[in-house]
């Protein structure tokens, strides 16, 4: 539903407030990753779901618990096997004995916000029944649909380095992805402050999330996703993410290229992260500060780059460095 209430300068003031206290609350929780962190705080106000990929004990899912945490609203975790059913995810239908009725019993995904922790265990039957509930806001238990409830975010994590018993997220998968996010290991001297952290008269190696407070309600990041939503876009900036996202369909070296949906999500992300900024406006910088994320996911390297070493994120800057930006 479109919110038609007037974007004024104390609302837009308002939501930029509330979203710079939610990743502040984050940086309290997770050490050395601030990078990722604006990164997610802008998938949230885009209301577009992630991806982190990262190695194991990077702080993957203490990162998507301190955002829940401090975003409130309902709260799930999946833990993706190969032996998860898609009614595990979305829910089923019961037969109920003494009313000689069939129920539905809600699975996980009926929350605001989901953690899929290494959704590329699960096979392809189980990954395919959570395309419906990204893409539509909504599943279909029994031919019924039933809606879930705003804002819905997943925020889905995998490891990329196992290959035994995963199962590689297919690109139409991937591309209902704003954004996917890659987190490497903490700088020296923020890896020695979070085992301080952990370690200082801790028992055990449990995360502690208390630090993290509780600054925003669903009614207050629903009213973030929607000044995000009608932040001011010149021409001149749309046609810029636009021609970035054609580059890739063209550049030498990637043999899949994104496509219009990047362009779409190029533009969200780039209003969210104008606002994470405190500008009222979208400015060529802040189409690049998230180019990487939105589109790093969505091309597919050729043989030749993928022998000599070659990442996305390195054709990507090359790229981006090649696209002309419009001036003021």
């Amino acid at each position: 539903m479109t919110d038609t209430r007037p974007l004024t300068p104390e609302r837009f003031a308002a939501a930029s407030s509330r979203l710079q206290a939610l990743e502040q609350q984050i940086n309290r929780a997770v050490l050395g990753q601030a990078g990722v962190i604006r990164e997610l705080v802008v998938a949230m106000a885009a209301a577009g779901h992630l991806l982190l990929e990262g190695l194991p004990g990077v702080g993957k899912t203490l990162l998507v618990r301190a955002m829940a945490q401090a975003m409130g609203g309902r709260y799930s975790r999946i833990q993706f096997t190969p032996d998860l059913m898609p009614g595990d995810v979305t829910g089923h239908a019961i037969f109920d004995m003494k009313s000689e009725q069939f129920h539905i019993r809600r699975g996980p995904v009926f929350c605001n916000v989901l953690l899929g922790d290494e959704i590329n265990r699960a096979p392809a039957k189980t990954q395919a029944a959570m395309l419906e509930a990204m893409q539509e806001q909504q599943v279909t238990i029994e031919g019924k649909a039933l809606t879930l409830e705003a804002p819905f975010l997943v925020m889905a994590t995998q490891n990329p380095i196992e290959q035994e018993g995963t199962y590689p997220l297919p690109q139409a998968q991937l591309d209902r992805f704003l954004i996917k996010v890659v987190i490497d290991y903490p700088k020296a001297d923020d890896e020695v402050a979070l085992v301080r952290q952990i370690t200082d008269g801790a028992i055990g190696d449990g995360l502690d999330l208390s630090g993290v407070e509780r600054v925003l309600e669903p009614a207050d990041v629903l009213d973030i996703q929607s000044v995000a939503a009608g932040l001011t876009i010149d021409d001149s900036i749309l046609g810029y993410a636009v021609r970035m996202v054609r580059a890739t369909r063209e550049w030498q070296g990637i043999d899949g290229g994104a496509g219009p949906r990047a362009s779409i999500a190029l533009v969200r992300a780039a209003r969210a992260q104008a606002l994470l900024n405190g500008n009222d406006f979208v400015t060529p910088s802040d189409v690049k500060a998230v180019a990487h994320a939105v589109l790093r996911h969505r091309i597919k390297l050729g043989a030749d780059l993928e022998i000599e070493g070659y990442r996305c994120d390195d054709v990507l800057a090359e790229l981006l460095a090649n696209v002309a930006a419009p001036r003021s």
